[in-house]
């Protein structure tokens, strides 16, 4: 027992004697972590079930490692995988398993939005912010602290699920944020991604206690946090939103209009996004080249991009007689529009 609590002194001292974010963990190790983090996800997918659809699994796996790709933290094997429930909502687990509810892959579309809520995810990893809660409740629990010695793994899943759930501090959701978009950019997506997620989930009624929303700063203070990011970015493309579903994107004398909410995504998501691509892609090609747009259609949309980055999506919604009254000819309709704003930056 002394041994214990000389070991509990020593790492009160090591983790609270420094902010917490930047500490490293003293009381569980890397390998640790991962064997907690493998139990906790194991549950996740035997409650939940994966989704059957590899094209997706791939798609959002390869998002995330392209966002662990430009983190500061690498030195474990992260996995990406989509969960069956139409719930809104994302985990991180310890060790680097990151999961996405099916309901948020079908509420936020794009790989934009994707990259923001996956580096938000990320971020609770590298900062190993669900590790730093159990690390507080493994010092206030002797038992748990013996267990830990004797490399108990389901004890510590009971405590890795308790501090999931029960959620992170404030000041670990805003570093979330803050890395989050510094992550999601530096990987190359669109800067007003993480912001999109954000708006959509303050859309959101009836929100739950975990996950995403736990113990979020309060959404409105979240999204000027994200405007005041973006701001630093020095875009010139403008915005102006005369209602819940007018938007306009204003470069110069070059203006495009959103005027069609679709689903979750409102006008003036569609319009932040489409500023976004404008924006990577003068920086891209400080001359845009017209002639790299391409189209590619789906079921029921058609996705437009420059080169590869992603533009604008039109909808059946969008497809009105003075377009050509198909997806398609809508489609080749907005490229003509992308073009001229090409064109009038040469």
């Amino acid at each position: 027992m002394k041994k214990i609590l000389i070991i509990l002194m020593i790492a009160l001292f090591s983790i609270f004697g420094a902010q917490h974010q930047e500490a490293q963990a003293a009381l569980i190790s890397t390998k640790q972590e991962i064997d907690i983090g493998k139990g906790v996800a194991e549950k996740l997918e035997k409650q939940y079930g994966l989704v059957r659809d590899p094209i997706l699994q791939d798609r959002v796996n390869k998002i995330g490692q392209s966002i662990v790709a430009v983190s500061d933290r690498k030195d474990i094997q992260y996995s990406f995988k989509v969960l069956d429930s139409k719930e809104v909502n994302a985990l991180a687990v310890p060790g680097g398993f990151v999961y996405l509810f099916k309901g948020l892959v079908d509420a936020m579309p794009t790989d934009e939005e994707l990259a923001g809520v996956l580096a938000h995810e990320v971020t609770h990893v590298v900062k190993r912010h669900s590790i730093y809660q159990m690390e507080k409740q493994l010092l206030l629990n002797i038992v748990l602290m013996v267990a830990l010695r004797n490399s108990d793994a389901a004890a510590l899943g009971v405590l890795a699920q308790n501090a999931i759930l029960s959620g992170y501090s404030r000041s670990d959701e805003r570093q979330a944020d803050e890395f989050g978009f510094k992550y999601s950019t530096a990987a190359g997506y669109n800067p007003y991604g993480m912001l999109v997620t954000m708006e959509k989930l303050n859309d959101i009624p009836n929100k739950p206690n975990y996950g995403l929303f736990s113990s979020h700063p309060e959404g409105e203070d979240r999204i000027k946090a994200q405007e005041k990011a973006i701001a630093k970015l020095g875009i010139t493309q403008k915005i102006v939103s005369s209602s819940s579903d007018k938007a306009s994107v204003v470069d110069g004398s070059w203006q495009f209009n959103a005027d069609r909410n679709v689903g979750a995504t409102k006008a003036l998501y569609r319009a932040q996004l489409l500023a976004g691509a404008m924006h990577l892609a003068a920086k891209r090609d400080k001359v845009p080249v017209p002639n790299k747009f391409i189209s590619l259609s789906y079921n029921n949309s058609v996705d437009i991009y420059y080169d590869d980055i992603y533009f604008y999506t039109i909808y059946p919604e969008d497809v009105t007689a003075a377009l050509g009254g198909t997806l398609n000819a809508t489609a080749n309709n907005y490229i003509l529009l992308f073009r001229q704003w090409a064109a009038s930056k040469q």
